[in-house]
């Protein structure tokens, strides 16, 4: 088996997230049907995601993996002009390297022929040894855009950028944004899943302005789910003025869910990130992953 690490952007917006469900479009459902179909497969591989995004969340920066058998590769070896070597015979004239990477070139060619025009899939690499695209991971990097304009978002960027219709100012959003670093348990900005820890490590969170578009920018070494959207509902509520520039680090403390707490639309929010470790790294990282957080003493 060689596992495959897949670099991908989709745009969300007709898609019911990344994971694949019955009777649903998913990103994770077209690409895993599209390796099925052409490297000629009875069922679907198992695709590994660095992070799930829900319904209308986008990504410029995605990281998956999947598992293959070598041999399978050969269904998408590259079409040779006529008179040159057979099929049959590109082992005897390239080293086994050669062969593999014009293999996974053909399936990178292959995917943008067969995927939807709304996801694209940028590399296809041999992941190295101890690699796991969720858990290696270092960071993940989210941007979410807004736009106050008095007049609403420019309709060509609709897809990608949320309208609010109050003007915000970015100091209160960046103080209010400041108390929220660290690491905690971020249980009140988060929907609780059954043996899921809510213990994160928030990396980064601050906010850019240039002229009527805002955008934060938000980093940490793992999200819960709706994370990064209830954390920018709640500081929006703060820009916006009408909650002070204190509360979302006193709801962060209380660890408990607060119905002030309004989760920011889907379509404003970009994963445009991961980063991993080097070498031996990757399987550590993996390892240490795995455990479950616990509260910092």
């Amino acid at each position: 088996m060689v596992r495959l690490r897949l670099d991908l952007a989709y745009d969300g917006t007709d898609f019911s997230g990344w994971a694949r469900q019955p009777g649903r479009r998913t990103v994770q459902g077209e690409i895993e049907d599209a390796l099925a179909k052409i490297l000629r497969l009875d069922g679907p591989p198992a695709l590994t995601v660095a992070g799930r995004t829900d319904a209308g969340v986008h990504a410029r920066g995605q990281v998956a993996h999947v598992d293959v058998a070598e041999d399978t590769l050969a269904a998408v070896e590259g079409r040779r002009k006529k008179g040159a070597v057979p099929t049959e015979g590109l082992s005897a004239e390239l080293s086994a390297e050669q062969l593999l990477d014009e293999r996974l070139s053909a399936l990178r060619r292959r995917l943008a022929g067969v995927l939807p025009l709304d996801v694209r899939v940028h590399r296809v690499t041999v992941a190295p040894e101890g690699f796991d695209a969720r858990f290696s991971a270092l960071s993940r990097r989210y941007a979410y855009r807004v736009c106050d304009a008095p007049s609403g978002v420019d309709p060509l960027r609709r897809r990608e950028v949320v309208w609010y219709a109050r003007p915000l100012d970015v100091d209160r959003l960046n103080t209010a944004a400041g108390r929220l670093l660290g690491e905690h348990d971020f249980a009140a900005f988060c929907r609780k899943r059954e043996g899921a820890t809510t213990i994160r490590e928030l990396q980064r969170l601050d906010w850019v302005r240039e002229g009527d578009l805002l955008m934060a920018t938000v980093v940490a070494d793992a999200f819960c789910h709706s994370m990064v959207r209830a954390l920018v509902g709640a500081l929006l509520a703060v820009g916006e003025g009408r909650l002070g520039v204190e509360w979302p680090g006193q709801v962060l403390a209380r660890a408990v869910r607060d119905s002030g707490v309004h989760v920011a639309p889907a379509h404003g929010l970009c994963l445009e990130e991961v980063r991993y470790p080097e070498g031996e790294e990757l399987a550590r990282r993996a390892a240490m992953t795995r455990r479950v957080r616990t509260p910092a003493g």
